[in-house]
């Protein structure tokens, strides 16, 4: 049996990427600014002091900001700033102490708990209902007694308390990752279970972790001010937060101003905590693979370097030309997509063909402005219908996709919600491309499903996914895209999942639908099976660029390009009875270690020293053939 090798621990570069993307928001920098500035102002209160907060000096009572006393003084004429400095320094070192110990209860146990589960986790979560139900105030203020009002005892106890619903929060998150396809792979490679928890389990779950803690520094600051404010803490003189506007609590009619300085940084210090953790979570949400790399970018705008005013023939219906695509990575912009260009006429099937790691299925994902958060198009024109698809809004991509194009996923039960029945799903999509009434949803739903060939379409509406074969739910994908009557259907890897024969019901399928509606279909794949039944046209990628495209039959009959050549060499159907299949040495380049010149040239047995010199343009051969080799004469003599 074939095993997914585990997915690699997050590496320090990409927590480092984290913390750039929490910067780079304004939010994000301006809480994460203030709050460093406080620990930096506190820590150094010794030097920055204008006074000794203790000293006092009745002469000045309840004077107002100035030259000075820049935030006043107060009742007993002691230095405003100079209390809020030091009494910072008690106030941060007690929300540090919390925060240890809340991290130190919650995310081990918490990350246990989700990966092990069974008897370990029930008598867990048992002693979290027991911790919930006990008031925690009570249990506060029974330790300031104990300890003679020790703030950190009373900090320490908190963050052992609250640390019940942090724990269920990152058990939740594990338990999720503990799914993951890789999790189980590192099992079966025989890792121990202290490896998978730290190297693939607890990166996963640290965004939660980090929001959680933001969340509960901004409640203990709260809870810390209040039982000072309560005289639960240090006694007077000693300068704390919650202490001064216990103090101007008595003057405040006839002396407002005292409240402002203390109240204002309590208040500043947890609206930062909380703005910081809804950034990190809208970050982690938005910004990380499965394997907790850096995804945190919205997309950029569009920079063309093609022509706007360059014409587009009518006649074809979906155009890219010099497509460039990049993503935001913790190591900079990387370049994904270079120049990539095709034309695609109604009623045409053409094939995107490479290795994985070519680029095929975000040049699929670029054309209908599906790529991620932190991918965006740099370069190059869409054309659609004659309409520009680079420069439309989200609205006016939302209004084409299904309704002109359509997408099939290869993975069609990510796509079916296993919570209701396809009958609801599918009119749900039906109503969504037009205006009708339930009954005539419904009908459309049948015939919908007749027409990709389902047995028994009454009985199938009713069904849950979970209750029908992989085959059929890929009949059922090609239904819901073809609900809006698409003039272009762009199918991503649809046979990869399925067995050979049903396979071959789906290939025939996609064929006659496509002769019954003369729509046109894009189809990414890597089997040359599937280009030589479906397709009419074949593009050819390699590490992001078109290196051949042409009519399907002249790819076959005579390939222009090394990597063609290569490629059609390692299929099975080329293959000699008892003889190896020539398989290409190395890999697909990764984008940001691309070579020079021809990127094909590592593995390339025509590569020559022109070969590096420089970028290798798109040569065309003919009307309808084009070539990104400039050794062809070469290649057809070793034919």
């Amino acid at each position: 049996m074939t095993t997914t090798a585990p997915a690699p621990s997050a590496p320090p570069e990409k927590n480092r990427g984290i913390v750039r993307s929490v910067l780079r928001t304004p939010r994000g920098l301006i809480a994460g600014g203030f709050l460093l500035l406080l620990i930096l102002l506190s820590a150094l209160a010794p030097v920055l002091a204008p006074a000794d907060p203790l000293r006092l000096n009745l002469h000045h009572v309840l004077e107002l900001p100035s030259s000075s006393y820049w935030l006043g003084t107060d009742t007993l004429g002691r230095d405003v700033l100079s209390r809020l400095l030091y009494g910072g320094r008690s106030t941060l070192a007690g929300v540090l102490e919390g925060v240890v110990t809340h991290l130190l209860v919650a995310v081990p146990l918490g990350v246990a708990t989700g990966y092990l589960g069974g008897r370990f986790d029930r008598v867990v979560m048992r002693i979290c209902d027991i911790v919930m139900a006990v008031p925690t105030i009570v249990i506060l203020l029974g330790i300031l007694t104990i300890f003679d009002r020790s703030i950190a005892a009373a900090m320490i106890t908190l963050g052992a308390l609250s640390a019940s619903g942090t724990l269920r929060i990152v058990r939740g998150a594990a338990m999720s990752v503990r799914q993951e396809l890789y999790v189980s792979a590192a099992e079966l490679l025989g890792l121990s279970r202290a490896q998978i928890v730290f190297r693939h389990i607890l990166p996963r779950c640290r965004g939660v972790i980090i929001v959680q803690t933001s969340l509960f520094a901004a409640v203990a600051i709260g809870i810390q001010t209040g039982l000072t404010f309560l005289g639960l803490g240090p006694p007077p003189p000693a300068p704390t937060w919650g202490g001064m506007i216990n103090e101007t609590a008595a003057t405040m009619t006839k002396d407002p101003w005292l409240l402002v300085p203390a109240g204002g940084l309590i208040a500043l210090t947890v609206l930062a905590f909380g703005i910081l953790g809804d950034v990190v979570r809208d970050v982690t949400a938005q910004g990380h693979t499965t394997s907790g790399g850096l995804r945190a970018r919205p997309v950029g705008r569009h920079r063309d370097s093609t022509d706007p005013a360059a014409p587009v023939d009518d006649s074809v219906l979906l155009s890219v030309r010099d497509l460039d695509v990049s993503f935001l990575t913790p190591r900079g912009e990387v370049d994904v997509l270079t120049k990539v260009s095709f034309e695609l006429r109604a009623g045409q099937t053409l094939g995107l063909v490479g290795e994985s790691g070519s680029g095929k299925s975000v040049t699929a994902r670029a054309v209908l402005g599906l790529l991620e958060a932190n991918g965006s198009v740099t370069g190059g024109r869409v054309h659609f219908q004659g309409r520009d698809l680079t420069g439309a809004s989200k609205k006016e991509l939302a209004d084409i996709r299904g309704k002109r194009i359509a997408l099939i996923s290869q993975e069609p039960m990510v796509a079916l919600d296993p919570s209701f029945r396809i009958g609801a799903q599918l009119r749900e999509i039906v109503r969504a491309h037009g205006r009708m009434s339930r009954r005539d949803a419904d009908r459309r739903v049948l015939e919908l499903l007749e027409m990709v060939e389902l047995p028994d379409p009454e009985e199938i509406v009713r069904r849950y996914p979970f209750q029908i074969s992989g085959g059929m739910a890929q009949r059922i994908a090609i239904a819901a895209a073809l609900a809006g009557d698409p003039a272009l259907l762009i199918a991503d890897e649809p046979t990869t999942a399925l067995d050979v024969t049903v396979q071959a019901d789906i290939l025939a399928l996609l064929r006659r639908i496509q002769k019954d509606t003369g729509m046109a279909v894009l189809i990414v794949t890597h089997d040359w099976g599937v280009v030589a039944d479906l397709c009419s046209h074949v593009a050819v990628m390699y590490a992001g660029q078109i290196v051949e495209s042409a009519p399907v039959e002249d790819v076959f009959a005579r390939p222009s390009h090394p990597y063609t050549d290569a490629l059609m060499a390692t299929s099975p159907e080329h293959a000699r009875r008892r003889t190896p299949i020539r398989a290409i040495e190395g890999t697909v380049p990764a984008p940001g270690s691309r070579p020079t010149g021809c990127r094909f040239r590592t593995r390339c047995p025509l590569a020559a020293a022109d070969c590096a010199e420089k970028n290798i343009p798109l040569i065309h051969l003919d009307q309808e053939r084009t070539s990104r080799c400039i050794h062809i004469p070469a290649l057809r003599a070793s034919r």
